[in-house]
């Protein structure tokens, strides 16, 4: 901005832009784009930031009828509704951990000095079918350094942050509260509405004063304003409509990191939940492995199970440690199982004519190819439900991988999304049925 406009922005003026800034990373993903016709079409994106053990997860075989993995058993009951995909990476997202953020934006360069990340992928889909459900999205983790990690970024490259209490989310999401609480969010939207406002009149009155390069960056501001007070009408309507009464009790939190599993389980079951009562069609769940102290193996035991030899982090670089090697195998069964018993439940329940699961896109990722090594190429991705012909290892180049953003295509597609790119696609996933 020219040093002009910025001599007749008053105190005032700045203190609203502060305000209101401080509000658009939370809610300028969220402008309303058509809706989609026809049945409701689904999402959940979940990624471990330490992700798995490589061998013993890609199958050796291509094609159907490949010989399941030693990590793909548990989900052997399952074999047709998912697909295993190797050979895709993000192209130019390199840099080990620094790699974590950019899972569902595909933005290249992390290690960049001034790097800025992108909108990610359930944001983006947000953006078109986000008014059909009282919230338009989720973003959920377990055991998530919530003020540095994230799934979910918005438009502008800002962390929208998890929610790492599942009783919380319960309570957004099926307790309206008392009328007085009703009443109370009702006058917040009223004032947002109204700071918003102010806000916009302040920045037409500054448009007349400066040059013609910043006047387009007030209109693109007025825009996102202006898209954050369509947000805010869409909640109040849905603040008129009766919440849904979900078949299970608040779940309790999990608040030991030892206890991962517990704390997995237990963000599935209310990412489940949320999606089964079309609360909302997009969720993310990250599980922060990188933040996750020494955990126990089996923590459905009494006793709660076998504490791993170190932190999640220092496991995963195992240097072939065979202890090591037999503790993270055993982790990610864990991991494997719990995805199993989500597609089962998903599957076993029915919308209209459909089982829930042929209705929901369940994604599973990491941006890790091999922690051991830093390595950010030869991701493992599972793909399930979602109306997609499965029951197949689909397998790209292992030395010059195919973008993964092409599989965000063809998921974006899968929403009722028309979508010709993503990130740094080179369009749709090949081969994917």
């Amino acid at each position: 901005m020219s040093r002009c406009g910025i001599e007749k922005l008053s105190r005032r003026t700045l203190l609203r832009g502060a305000g209101v800034a401080i509000a658009l990373p939370w809610l300028d993903a969220f402008a309303r784009g058509r809706g989609i016709e026809g049945p409701p079409r689904r999402a959940l994106f979940i990624m471990n930031n330490l992700g798995v053990l490589p061998k013993p997860f890609f199958p050796g075989e291509t094609g159907r009828g490949y010989a399941l993995s030693p990590l793909l058993e548990p989900l052997a009951a399952r074999r047709e509704d998912f697909t295993v995909i190797s050979g895709l990476s993000h192209p130019g997202v390199r840099g080990g951990h620094s790699t974590e953020n950019c899972f569902l934006t595909a933005a290249r360069g992390p290690t960049r000095s001034g790097f800025r990340n992108t909108v990610s992928l359930d944001q983006s889909a947000a953006a078109v079918i986000g008014d059909q459900t009282r919230f338009p999205t989720l973003n959920l983790g377990v055991n998530v350094d919530k003020v540095n990690r994230s799934l979910s970024w918005t438009r502008d490259g800002v962390l929208v942050p998890a929610e790492d209490r599942p009783s919380r989310v319960y309570e957004r999401l099926f307790m309206a509260g008392s009328r007085e609480q009703v009443a109370e969010r009702r006058r917040r939207l009223a004032e947002r509405g109204s700071i918003l406002d102010a806000t916009v009149d302040e920045s037409r009155r500054l448009g007349r004063a400066v040059g013609a390069a910043d006047r387009q960056r007030l209109e693109r501001f007025e825009t996102s304003v202006r898209e954050v007070e369509e947000r805010l009408h869409a909640e109040g309507a849905w603040e008129d409509r009766p919440r849904p009464v979900p078949a299970e009790p608040t779940p309790s939190d999990v608040v030991d990191r030892a206890l991962l599993f517990k704390g997995y389980e237990s963000m599935l079951a209310i990412a489940r939940l949320a999606l089964e009562t079309d609360s909302t069609r997009l969720v993310t769940l990250l599980v922060d492995a990188f933040a996750t102290p020494p955990f126990r193996l089996d923590d459905g035991r009494p006793e709660g199970g076998t504490l791993t030899l170190d932190d999640y982090h220092n496991l995963s670089h195992h240097g072939q440690d065979a202890n090591r090697v037999a503790q993270l195998l055993e982790a990610d069964r864990r991991q494997m199982t719990l995805l199993a018993g989500l597609l089962t439940a998903l599957a076993e329940r029915r919308e209209g004519e459909d089982r829930l699961l042929d209705r929901t896109i369940v994604l599973f990722g990491s941006n890790m190819g091999d922690a051991n090594t830093h390595d950010n190429t030869n991701l493992p991705i599972l793909l399930a439900g979602g109306g997609f012909r499965h029951g197949s290892h689909l397998a790209f180049d292992p030395d010059d991988n195919a973008p993964l953003a092409n599989l965000f295509v063809s998921i974006l597609s899968r929403l009722g999304i028309e979508a010709d790119a993503f990130g740094s696609s080179t369009g749709p996933l090949a081969g994917l049925g």
